[in-house]
């Protein structure tokens, strides 16, 4: 299925039903007192997570959404109808928006989660509700209320605990085949991740954290280049950034620290709580690098991109080195708070590459 992680919808509300004025008629009962009823509740909308729905791109081709009206009030003291509500389920991790403010109004992170988008009108009131001492044979009613209407912007940040980064063609996409059952497509081009991937990461029976691979970033994708930037957002709340780092190019001192210091800067541009969360670099395809040599090239590489910050020497497709970093990982997740409430960190705090 295509990956859809943005839409915009419209929601509306119905309206209440009117209230009615009436009188008994009956036969033997002469100047009968009111019996106007009240008119019913329009149709509200609500929206509720969904764990097993992955895409909003139901929303791409069902854009309106329009609960009915409540039903008038009657005579004989019976009320109209109130309107059936419309549920729309979207997937765990959907943020909403006011398409037109830019005001977050909800951010379905749980499952089951379940929140009000339009709220439909009240029923009007009969004339039942104005008969007094004063007032026997009443002719007051009132209208039903309008339902709510709203421009909503859906946007999707996939739930993950850890996000991969990196140049296209670094190695994300093997490293997460490698320590998880994710089995996104691997080839010798750029681009090859057109779409987030999730895997799940089982340490052992009892614990497991989800790792999220995005497209690779590219210089200028703050600004649109490239196709990173799109999913960008899906690293918000993850807990934890690995810097997938290509060791292998033909002058590697050189190539590797401007590509990831270029990579760094795109972030920051995008958002700078991005660039301050947790990020560990990890020097992939060392197992094209003479053995003799690896140990001080990831020195190198590692004074000059942050000493400071955590560092890991791996090969993703032999995976030698993922078993060390995957229970690193498992550590850090376990002792850090939910990325909503995450403080920032020693290792955001270092020197930045």
């Amino acid at each position: 299925m295509k990956f859809i992680d943005e839409a915009r919808i419209e929601v509306h509300a119905g309206k209440g039903g009117d209230g009615v004025a009436s009188f008994r008629r009956e036969k033997f009962v002469p100047r009968g007192g009111p019996d106007g009823g009240d008119g019913g509740r329009g149709g509200s909308i609500h929206a509720v997570a969904d764990r097993n729905i992955n895409t909003l791109i139901d929303y791409r081709y069902a854009r309106i959404h329009r609960a009915k009206n409540g039903q008038k009030g009657m005579g004989s003291d019976c009320f109209g109808r109130a309107a059936d509500d419309i549920v729309l389920r979207m997937p765990v991790g959907t943020v909403i928006s006011d398409a037109e403010t830019g005001e977050v109004l909800f951010d379905l992170a749980q499952d089951g989660e379940k929140v009000v988008l339009a709220q439909g009108g009240r029923g009007g009131l009969g004339n039942l509700h104005f008969k007094s001492s004063t007032n026997r044979a009443p002719r007051q009613f009132t209208v039903g209320e309008p339902g709510v209407s709203r421009l909503l912007k859906l946007e999707l940040k996939v739930l993950a605990d850890v996000g991969l980064l990196g140049m296209p063609n670094a190695g994300k996409s093997t490293l997460i085949r490698s320590i998880s059952a994710a089995r996104p497509k691997v080839a010798d081009y750029p681009f090859t991740t057109l779409q987030p991937n999730l895997g799940v990461v089982r340490v052992d029976d009892n614990r497991s954290f989800v790792v999220a691979d995005i497209p690779g970033l590219i210089e200028g994708a703050a600004e649109g280049a490239g196709l990173g930037h799109q999913f960008l957002r899906h690293l918000s709340r993850t807990r934890l950034l690995l810097h997938v780092i290509d060791v292998a190019p033909p002058d590697p001192d050189a190539d590797v620290v401007r590509d990831a210091k270029a990579l760094v800067r795109e972030l920051r541009k995008y958002d700078e709580a991005l660039y301050r969360k947790p990020r560990w670099l990890v020097f992939n395809k060392l197992d094209l690098v003479p053995e003799d040599e690896r140990e001080a090239l990831v020195r190198r590489l590692k004074k000059q991109l942050g000493a400071q910050r955590r560092s890991f020497g791996i090969s993703a497709i032999s995976g030698d080195g993922c078993r060390p970093l995957v229970y690193a990982v498992m550590e850090h997740i376990a002792a850090a708070p939910p990325a909503r409430k995450a403080a920032r960190s020693k290792d955001a705090a270092a020197t930045d590459a």
